[in-house]
């Protein structure tokens, strides 16, 4: 609050299983404090944003550009009155997390272990962004995602992005 970044805040969590992975979660996207839109079924954009990044070996601290990843998503929807949903692809304008990776874009899906809730002021998805090669995107573009995240689910339990792995998809 009182910052540049849309996002009040993002909580990250460790987590061991399915494999060991940080879990992001923003706080900013839905109305947290109060009812301020006109729509009384949709908490604010009516979602809230996550990511699962996978963890390193020895890794006690988990890495910061995927908090900066969500803000700058943040950014864009309120910039631009143009939110996300499930089945939504993006082209990065550059590798996601590290110069040389080969993750490039990314799709949106349902947080699968948080899904959506009710809250006071409405209803809120948890949108979760998942990282994709450059071949992955072009095969998720015109209404595939689902398909091809299914296909990647055994791969990436929980389509946890892995910054370090190459395309898992053939054109």
């Amino acid at each position: 609050m009182g910052g540049p970044d849309p996002l009040d805040g993002i909580s990250i969590f460790g987590r061991a299983e399915p494999i060991p992975h940080w879990h992001y979660i923003s706080y900013g996207m839905s109305e947290l404090y109060s009812k301020d839109s006109s729509d009384p079924e949709t908490s604010g954009w009516g979602f809230e944003f996550t990511i699962r990044v996978a963890m390193r070996q020895g890794e006690t601290q988990p890495p910061m550009w995927p908090a900066g990843l969500l803000q700058t998503l943040g950014r864009y929807v309120f910039q631009t009155e143009k939110w996300f949903e499930a089945g939504h692809t993006m082209k990065a304008s550059g590798p996601i997390g590290r110069d040389d990776s080969a993750i490039v874009a990314m799709t949106f899906t349902i947080d699968p272990e948080l899904g959506e809730i009710e809250t006071p002021h409405g209803s809120v998805e948890f949108l979760q962004v998942v990282g994709l090669t450059l071949d992955e995107f072009e095969a998720a573009r015109g209404g595939n995602a689902a398909s091809v995240l299914q296909f990647l689910a055994n791969r990436l339990p929980l389509h946890v992005t892995d910054i370090d792995r190459g395309t898992l998809i053939g054109r």
